[in-house]
């Protein structure tokens, strides 16, 4: 499991790939889980945690983004 401070170091494109590796994880222990497969019921809630951390980052740098082009249009 990825801490923020380590997924804050990624750039865009890695962090992007970051997040698409780990939904299509969530997916197939999604699918595990519904067929009775999963052993480690635990990793969800950290896949899910993951997806959100990287979401959370992801927006922030969306609003840093906007908020620099809004700032360069008021002056």
């Amino acid at each position: 499991m990825a801490k923020a401070a380590e997924l804050r170091q990624l750039a865009d494109t890695e962090l992007e790939q970051r997040r698409n590796e780990t939904v299509q994880e969530l997916f197939n222990l999604r699918f595990q889980l519904v067929t009775g497969q999963l052993e480690n019921v635990s990793r969800l809630r950290e896949l899910r945690r993951e997806v959100a951390r990287v979401l959370t980052i992801q927006g922030e740098r969306a609003r840093e983004a906007a908020g620099q082009v809004q700032g360069a249009d008021a002056r």
